[in-house]
């Protein structure tokens, strides 16, 4: 099943001056992958132009 969703990635800067990111992602799909508070580690990857999310095993 393939599910869309459009989403903005939210952009922050430290007091030193250093940028970071961030993107929150549906529940529904973080439920789906089997991620929860206890059990929260991912893998990422990229690929071409695609950012990959697993849940890590």
């Amino acid at each position: 099943m393939k599910e869309e969703r459009n989403l903005k990635i939210s952009f922050t800067k430290s007091g030193s001056g250093s940028e970071s990111t961030r993107v929150s992602l549906p529940i529904k799909w973080i439920r789906e992958l089997g991620i929860t508070p206890d059990d929260r580690e991912v893998e990422v990857t990229l690929e071409d132009d695609k950012i990959i999310i697993s849940k890590k095993k």
